[in-house]
């Protein structure tokens, strides 16, 4: 019999599997947090696009710790969240098999770009999306059958979801079609919270209604794809010697004669990438607004800090790579989040009640940067750059 010449931990966790590409390309909440009745009406999750990553600087608040009112550098992910728009309501009752949907109200007016989401071809389709549900606001007796429905909902639901969606045509990526989502209503009861939903039907919901600074959230997302990859980088098993006949990014042994099956703990080639994932316990260091018009004047003074000489955009010069320009409301979290450029990602709140000091901190920005992303920047703003450089031979007037 075989027998191992050294004993070592295996390589990756079992935890994932399987690791297979993703059904959805949104990241799904499996779970809400538990709802509180004293507090007032509010949504528990949020939808924004990864625009990429910055640095900062903040002096720590930790008493005790030796880092303790010394300045640290950290990385953090500018994630942009443009208002939502709320278009439905969904009263859920409980079952033995769990939650089930007993009525869904639809608002009058449903964007062009949330319709765009009912359809694989929306050019060459007929566009009769709720054409006949918009009718119900129209007369009378449709009026009356909402109502009916939604009295319906405050006397038998449990639970409220409202239907929210992205703006696409605010954010000016390529992409049109709007992601749409069931977010949970917790708080009040569970009259408020149709009402809420019923008073929210075609408007905005902003960023700062759902979280606030210094709050701990967590990121539902798909992760970046890699394709189809060997053992060595899909499970970090060690490489063979130089000298192994047939390659050696391989797994040496892969189970004995018997069982004469490949157990499913054995590291073999496949998906890497593109798998559903859920992240815990992520830190707002900022609520950004986007930029907005005052006096007459763009206001774009996003990323500035009190010891900043002069305003400036959370935008680095020449924007993000892979994204553009962030213009709209944005959250600055603390560390790296999943997926890549442009990926639409599904903040939650917590799923419960924070009392680390750690998690309490207060944070203090000094200085978020903002020089080029790609390449080695020198400068935080363009003004930055005329002073240090000059007058340039392109910018010259003929």
């Amino acid at each position: 019999m075989s027998h191992r010449k050294f004993e070592a931990p295996r390589h990756g966790s079992k935890g994932f599997l399987p690791k297979c590409r993703s059904k959805r390309h949104k990241g799904k909440p499996k779970a809400f947090p538990k709802d509180d009745p004293s507090k007032p009406v509010h949504l528990t999750a949020f939808m924004g696009y990864k625009a990429g990553m910055t640095h900062i600087v903040r002096e720590v608040d930790r008493p005790g710790s030796k880092v303790n009112k010394k300045e640290i550098v950290e990385g953090c992910t500018i994630i942009e969240t443009p208002p939502m728009v709320a278009i439905g309501v969904v009263g859920y009752i409980e079952t033995p098999r769990g939650l089930r949907a007993l009525k869904t109200v639809w608002a009058e007016h449903i964007g062009e770009e949330a319709k765009r989401r009912f359809y694989k071809n929306w050019s060459q389709s007929k566009k009769k999306a709720f054409t006949k549900s918009c009718t119900k606001w129209a007369d009378d007796l449709g009026k009356k059958e909402i109502e009916k429905e939604l009295t319906k909902m405050k006397k038998y639901c449990t639970t409220i979801r409202i239907v929210v969606h992205t703006q696409m045509k605010i954010l000016r990526r390529r992409q049109k079609k709007a992601h749409i989502m069931e977010v949970q209503l917790n708080g009040g009861s569970i009259a408020d919270k149709v009402e809420f939903a019923r008073n929210h039907f075609e408007k905005e919901v902003p960023v700062g209604a759902v979280f606030a600074q210094d709050e701990m959230i967590d990121i539902i997302g798909v992760t970046k794809g890699h394709g189809y990859k060997g053992v060595t980088s899909r499970w970090n098993t060690k490489k063979l010697p130089r000298k192994t006949h047939k390659g050696l990014r391989k797994v040496a042994c892969i189970g004995a004669w018997h069982p004469s099956r490949i157990q499913f703990t054995v590291p073999r080639a496949g998906q890497k990438g593109y798998h559903h994932r859920t992240e815990v316990n992520k830190k707002i260091y900022r609520m950004g607004a986007g930029y907005a018009m005052k006096d007459g004047k763009l206001v774009k003074n996003s990323a500035a800090t009190e010891y900043d000489l002069a305003d400036k955009s959370i935008n680095p010069m020449g924007g993000f790579p892979h994204y553009g320009e962030v213009k709209q409301d944005f959250i600055l979290l603390k560390g790296c989040c999943i997926g890549p450029k442009k990926r639409v990602l599904t903040l939650r709140k917590s799923l419960f009640i924070h009392t680390k000091k750690r998690a309490l901190e207060k944070i203090n920005l000094k200085f978020i940067d903002t020089s080029s992303k790609f390449g080695h920047g020198r400068f935080q703003t363009p003004e930055d750059k005329v002073s240090f450089m000059g007058p340039l031979k392109k910018d010259k007037k003929d």
